[in-house]
Parts: structure tokens; sequence; C-alpha cells
């Protein structure tokens, strides 16, 4: 992966960056992580993972405690979580993760930004073989930490890649081994700042300017629907 992985990271959080729902979309996870795991983060690695992923978007920690008791209050809501996968303009593939308290009215929008692009959905499960799906872990270097013996620590959890730039340190696995690899970095003492489960695309596509006008101008209608939470293509 190496640098191909770091310009799709930092191209989706430009994306990212400038959506007005973030917030909304980091409180969802965070419910959804108490709601299943209980809301003591001591006692629930998704919801502390979830709560670190929400300090590195600066998220206020009033926002963070209303979002964990919403879990068990009177009005608590129930989202079900949803995958579609389909073909945008130019022929990319997009695969697009909900979190939903109404599928009608997902599916609904989800199936209209593609349509309006020009492209349509997919079935269910016909673009797996096109991405690889992997945990992935940013955190600070600890100061005095040897890289090459966390490294060696972390690959009976499943650690697959590790790469620094800058201080910045990213820890790459195959998605089944997300809850292995989070207790292996948590025992030796990292405090990891953002993680996440991704899709990474086997064989990714390069496209013009031109194409990708059209191309980014569909990404932004999808990312910017509130039952949405992720958002993934085989963009080179």
């Amino acid at each position: 992966m190496g640098r191909a992985f770091e310009y799709r990271r930092a191209a989706k959080e430009k994306r990212w960056g400038k959506m007005s729902r973030v917030f909304p979309r980091l409180a969802k996870a965070i419910t959804m992580a108490a709601k299943e795991g209980g809301e003591d983060p001591d006692m629930n690695a998704p919801l502390r993972l979830a709560i670190a992923n929400a300090k590195a978007q600066n998220m206020p920690k009033d926002n963070i405690q209303n979002a964990i008791k919403r879990a068990s209050g009177r009005d608590a809501q129930t989202f079900s979580e949803l995958v579609y996968e389909g073909k945008g303009p130019h022929g990319i593939l997009v695969v697009v993760e909900c979190a939903t308290d109404n599928t009608n009215r997902t599916v609904a929008n989800v199936k209209s930004y593609f349509s309006k692009a020009g492209g349509g959905l997919a079935p269910s499960g016909s673009l797996d073989f096109m991405f690889s799906r992997k945990a992935v872990f940013e955190f600070e270097k600890p100061e005095g930490l040897d890289l090459e013996e966390l490294e060696l620590e972390l690959i009976d959890a499943g650690l697959e890649e590790i790469e620094e730039e800058e201080g910045q340190v990213l820890a790459i696995g195959d998605y089944t081994n997300f809850g292995s690899l989070v207790k292996a970095l948590e025992d030796q003492g990292v405090e990891v700042q953002k993680a996440e489960l991704q899709r990474i695309p086997t064989s990714p596509v390069e496209f013009s300017e031109e194409q990708m006008e059209d191309i980014t101008k569909m990404l932004e209608k999808i990312e910017e629907d509130d039952d949405v939470q992720a958002v993934f293509t085989n963009l080179a």
C-alpha cells in the first residue's frame, strides 16, 4: 500500500474535512458502540476508539458525553448498519457504509445519488473482491518507543504493515484482527488517536481531471447524507 494508501487516505480526509455533518456522524458511532458494549469506555474497546476518533476531530466533551447517554435514554434510537455498492460516473466503483433508523429513506437517497450521476447500485457483495478490508490505526509515536520492537509485538496480533512519517504512525492489519490489534496496542501503552475499518481497492484506477469533477460531485453528495458513515472507492 505505502504512499498510494497515504494519498487515498489524505484525499478522503480532505473531503470529510469539508463536511458539515461530521459531529453527528461521530456521535452516532459513539452511541452505537455504547449501546452495543456498554457505556463504560474502560470496559468497551470500540467505545474507547469511537471517543478517540471524535476527539481527533475536536468534538466537544459535552457532545461525546451526550452521545453516550443517548445509548440508554428512553428515546434511544436503534440503528441498522447497511452497505451499498455501485458504479458511479466513468465506471468508478463505490462502497457506501450507512447507519440508519429508516432503511427505506436511506436506500432511496443512496440510489438517487448514483442514478443522478449516471450510475447505479450493484447487487450486494458483487464488489467484495475489488476491495480488501483492513483495520487501520493512527497514533503519535510515543517518546522512546522503538518502532521495530512494536512491530514485532503487533505481528502476532495480525499486523501487516506499519509506517511512520513525522512522528505519526499508521498501523494496518486485516479487518478480522481489529480486536486483537486494539488489545495489543493498549498492552503496549499506545494511545490510538484514530481507528477504523477501511476498504482498500485491490486494483486502483486513475481518472482524468475532467472525470474527477463528475466523480467528486457524486461523492460529495453521498458523503453529505446524514445516514452515511463512510465511503470507499477504487480511486488510485
